[in-house]
């Protein structure tokens, strides 16, 4: 949740020759609520239409609803009727707002019937999902994706309730369900609830990140290319067994939250939205408007109350019946510009009020988070943006979308760019500490190393860009290679940095907290349809003769020192020194002082670093054996400050023995 803290965007003194258009776009999501509701009904009461439209058995009978304003005849087609067009099954045109419906007595359609639409338009028809539909299916020999009836004789009970708001703040554990597993298939939600979220507990991590949920056609899209958004995918399982790992993550004190892909739709038309009428501009952008050409799918039509009915009742829909905490909303910076953020540097504030703003679509991220926090007060929305728009953690009121977090993607481009295009000896510290700490004084972010889209389109998981083939043969525990160790030595202080610094919340994507090798690659035409790349290798982790098991220790322990102090949320982080040509940083955050030698070669003895007066205590340290380190460090030392005149200021250091590719944290005590 927002900070009482934060500021205002108004006390923003490069944002004052703006705050005319602020304005407008306060009054413009202002405007567009009142359309929406009438100022009738509450925002919440609006956000139902997954409970009108659709497949829904009421009072003893089925009742069927569908928006297809261009539709000149609707049939069910199914299981139930042997795949025939008949009279029996066609709906018939309800109120005159495109709105067609079937009443059905309750023998008519039987739990796990398949079914789907017969749609006729002016010159033509086919066949279609329903758009509310909430489950698909695939059949596993012809590959078509059909609705199935879902009407289980015994409902899923909830056995735990939601945990709330992670407490301090969100530590994230960023997931994919069907990737989860280390055997070369599609995994399971409940064999992710057996074998995973164990691990995720015994790492210290407070949320748990699912993507992929929403169904989609293409296993290989990870889950972007939504066709059914009311629907979870029944790859991994069935509603149930999703709402038995949601419950069962409530049980061990996990909040979690899903990536909700609002952003765009998948260009399919038997099983997605595209053309469901048989116009192209139902849900989406006529003309160019409504294509992605970079993501190869459809934009949604933010204006039209029909789609934000449509998309606001799906935020809705995912926290009432799956019990969600919250979202990670996809694709931001496109939704948010008309040119969707492509071939733009965002270099000035200009850039956010130069005209390129889709207003609509900021109206729409603001309603959404007014809504996800009306329903479930407790709940964590994070805004995917890379543009760094003034305003997304503002409150409506102010002109903002009202995210609790964005996530701060220039910290993962940062560190791979120190990985990949610069020598270890010009790392500049002044600017990785900037992009470690920086932040806008209006919002609050989530700070990573890598999540899963470093690894994907011919990326590289971190470790793998730091040691590349040397993973294959130099990993051994009793081995000990140069490119290795240099390695293992930037993943732990990359991560202790990167945390430390992290002013509200921390991400990491399943298995990278291990150093998982490679590369994410899902089964394709490419690849020989091979899940070698779309599995999690966690007997790398578990085998103690590899040194992947001192990284994932590593990581439990940052973990819990970040969770025992309470460091992220709490005041801001404090410079202490920055050296450029030791390559040498020390902050200091809430009581704990970290200091990294990043230089490749030098260590040093008696390095001063100024702190606040007293003791400190090594309370964590890269270098330790147990942590893959060469245990150069004395464990567990007490340092005294010492005190002395500097033209007249009293200045207190500690004097520390740190080895290159180090970081130490010490607590005062």
């Amino acid at each position: 949740m927002r900070k009482k803290h934060l500021t205002k965007l108004s006390d923003d003194p490069y944002l004052a020759p703006y705050l005319g258009q602020i304005r407008q776009r306060a009054d413009h999501i202002q405007a567009l609520e009142h359309r929406l509701t009438g100022g009738e009904i509450s925002l919440d009461e609006f956000s139902n239409a997954h409970e009108y439209y659709g497949l829904h058995f009421r009072d003893g009978q089925w009742i069927f609803r569908e928006w297809a304003p261009n539709a000149t005849a609707i049939y069910l087609v199914g299981d139930f009727s042997n795949w025939e067009q008949t009279d029996a099954f066609a709906l018939h045109y309800g109120d005159g707002n495109g709105v067609w419906e079937i009443e059905l007595p309750a023998d008519a359609l039987t739990h796990g019937d398949l079914y789907k639409l017969k749609v006729y338009w002016p010159g033509g028809g086919g066949e279609r999902l329903p758009a509310y539909t909430r489950r698909v299916v695939q059949d596993p020999e012809t590959h078509i994706f059909s609705a199935q009836v879902w009407r289980p004789q015994t409902p899923y009970a909830w056995k735990f309730p939601n945990p709330g708001k992670p407490v301090g703040a969100p530590l994230i554990y960023e997931s994919h369900v069907g990737m989860a597993q280390e055997e070369p298939k599609v995994g399971t939600y409940l064999e992710y609830k057996e074998k995973i979220l164990p691990r995720i507990v015994e790492a210290g991590y407070n949320t748990v990140q699912l993507m992929g949920i929403m169904e989609h056609p293409y296993y290989g899209s990870f889950g972007y290319h939504v066709s059914n958004f009311f629907a979870a995918s029944s790859r991994f399982g069935t509603p149930e067994e999703l709402k038995e790992l949601v419950d069962a993550c409530h049980g061990a004190g996990l909040a979690v939250i899903m990536d909700l892909v609002h952003s765009h739709a998948v260009k399919n038309e038997e099983e997605g939205l595209s053309r469901f009428d048989g116009t192209t501009y139902q849900y989406f952008h006529e003309g160019a408007r409504g294509e992605h050409d970079a993501w190869d799918s459809r934009c949604f039509d933010y204006s039209k109350p029909e789609v934000l009915h449509f998309l606001l009742s799906n935020a809705r829909y995912w926290l009432d019946e799956f019990n969600f905490d919250g979202y990670r909303f996809d694709g931001v910076t496109s939704m948010l510009y008309h040119h969707r953020g492509l071939g733009t540097a965002f270099t000035d504030y200009s850039c956010y009020f130069d005209g390129s703003v889709d207003l609509d679509a900021f109206a729409y991220l603001s309603l959404s988070n007014q809504l996800i926090h009306e329903v479930r007060p407790h709940a964590i929305t994070i805004a995917e943006d890379v543009s760094g728009m003034p305003g997304l953690g503002a409150p409506g009121k102010e002109g903002g979308c009202g995210f609790d977090y964005r996530l701060s993607m220039g910290v993962p481009d940062c560190w791979f760019k120190l990985a990949n295009d610069t020598p270890d000896e010009e790392w500049n510290m002044g600017w990785l500490y900037h992009e470690l700490s920086s932040h806008r004084a209006d919002e609050q972010v989530i700070s990573y190393v890598e999540s899963h889209d470093q690894a994907m389109v011919g990326g590289k998981t971190f470790i793998f860009e730091l040691i590349d083939a040397a993973m294959y043969y130099s990993m051994g525990i009793d081995q000990h290679d140069l490119v290795v160790d240099r390695g293992i030595a930037l993943h732990k202080m990359a991560r202790l940095a990167t945390l430390g610094a992290a002013a509200h919340g921390y991400l990491n994507f399943m298995g990278n907290e291990f150093g998982h090798p490679e590369w994410i690659d899902f089964p394709r035409e490419g690849n020989n349809w091979s899940y070698h790349y779309a599995r999690r290798q966690w007997s790398l982790r578990d085998n103690p003769e590899l040194k992947f098991h001192a990284l994932a220790d590593f990581d439990r322990a940052m973990i819990r020192l970040a969770r025992e102090h309470g460091i992220l949320g709490s005041e801001p982080v404090q410079q202490r020194l920055i050296n450029e040509g030791d390559k040498f940083m020390a902050f200091e955050h809430h009581g704990l002082t970290f200091c990294l030698n990043f230089h490749p070669e030098k260590s040093f003895t008696d390095y001063p670093v100024d702190v606040p007066p007293g003791k400190y205590r090594l309370v964590l340290n890269t270098d330790e054996s147990r942590f893959g380190g060469f245990d150069l460090v004395e464990k567990e030392q007490v340092f005294q400050t010492l005190e002395f005149n500097d033209h007249g200021t009293a200045r207190h250091q500690i004097h520390l023995y740190i080895p290159a590719r180090t970081g130490l944290v010490l607590e005062r005590v």
